[in-house]
């Protein structure tokens, strides 16, 4: 369970889809609504929704299988779209019809398959280090061409077994560096000196995430491609598989909302030179029998996101990007002012 921090209520919320856990923190007009990435939780926006001027609505929605939300099954044939239904579900049930919706990391690609299906229900986009609009791992080019047709290397089979099953055992230790407080201080921030504060929190958070084939990681399959294994049909990580994900007809909306893209030239996670991608750690020698760039390059993450915005801008649409040099996977933590007063100025335009 995690803990509410002052000045925020956390609220159950039945829907037809499945019983969220909101947190809000009280205001009037439009709501900015935050959505949490992998192996997290609402609870990470808590001190930003709590940053923002005084009478702004800031909700945070945990997704199903995190948080104190209920688990449900995630389909991964459906790219994110379990997820982002979820969150236009708990949307109607508060009755909201038009939001400022907020993404970080896989919680971007929720919110852009949300603006896909109801862009009517969209007021702004904000993309934090989200993931690519063509998915995560096994792509190659800014537009996102796939290197095999089943998604070799991408999916639940990627995911490494040590850091699940310390997931599922609650450990909170940082003997290891496949415990979730060491990804934690390596992967998620560059400053984690500066969240001591909230670290246990932060940690509590990640160990929300049910584990299992039908969440996280989910299932695998076999394949004559290199590592041997390709993207499943179930569970979180397939569900951003580049055979079941793409957001890259965003560049097509009739209508189109801004959007902010912020992101850390630090990131370990989501970037040109992935330490999560594992044909990266092929390149860099990690993984042995890496078959070579032509055969299993390494994904371009920015580059791939860039290209999409940059058509979206072409095509009518805003958008306006802002890198921060010293910030890793979670620009909220790391440069909380900047990442806050950027918000502020997005949602007021």
């Amino acid at each position: 369970m995690s803990t509410a921090f002052e000045g925020i209520t956390a609220h159950r919320v039945e829907t037809p889809r499945y019983v969220a856990n909101v947190l809000e923190r009280p205001g009037e007009g439009p709501a900015v609504v935050f959505v949490h990435g992998n192996v997290s939780s609402a609870a990470f926006y808590q001190p930003t929704m709590l940053a923002l001027p005084a009478g702004v609505r800031a909700l945070a929605i945990d997704l199903r299988g995190f948080g104190d939300s209920e688990t449900k099954p995630v389909d991964a044939t459906r790219g994110l779209r379990d997820f982002s239904d979820d969150v236009l579900s708990v949307l109607d049930a508060l009755g909201l019809d038009a939001v400022h919706l907020v993404g970080w990391s896989m919680g971007g690609g929720v919110v852009m398959q949300a603006a896909l299906d109801a862009p009517e229900r969209v007021l702004s986009l904000t993309l934090e280090a989200p993931v690519s609009p063509y998915g995560f791992g096994g792509t190659h080019g800014p537009d996102g061409i796939r290197n095999d047709a089943d998604g070799a290397g991408t999916g639940g089979g990627g995911a490494n077994p040590d850091f699940v099953a310390r997931l599922e055992a609650g450990d909170t230790s940082a003997d290891e560096q496949t415990s979730p407080r060491t990804v934690y201080r390596t992967a998620y921030v560059a400053k984690p000196e500066q969240q001591e504060a909230h670290e246990d929190a932060w940690v509590a958070s990640m160990l929300t995430t049910r584990t299992g084939v039908d969440n996280y990681p989910g299932d695998a399959a076999a394949s004559e491609n290199w590592p041997g294994f390709a993207a499943g049909t179930r569970g979180v990580l397939n569900t951003m598989a580049p055979q079941h994900f793409d957001t890259s007809g965003i560049v097509d909306l009739a209508v189109k909302p801004p959007i902010l893209w912020i992101h850390g030239d630090k990131d370990a996670i989501v970037s040109d030179a992935s330490f999560f991608d594992l044909n990266q750690l092929g390149l860099l020698g990690v993984i042995p029998g890496w078959p070579g760039v032509d055969i299993a390059p390494p994904q371009p993450m920015i580059t791939q996101t860039r290209a999409v915005l940059d058509r979206y801008a072409s095509a009518g649409g805003v958008y306006r990007e802002v890198a921060l040099a010293d910030a890793g996977h979670a620009p909220h933590l790391d440069e909380p002012e900047v990442f806050v007063a950027e918000l502020v100025r997005h949602i007021g335009a």
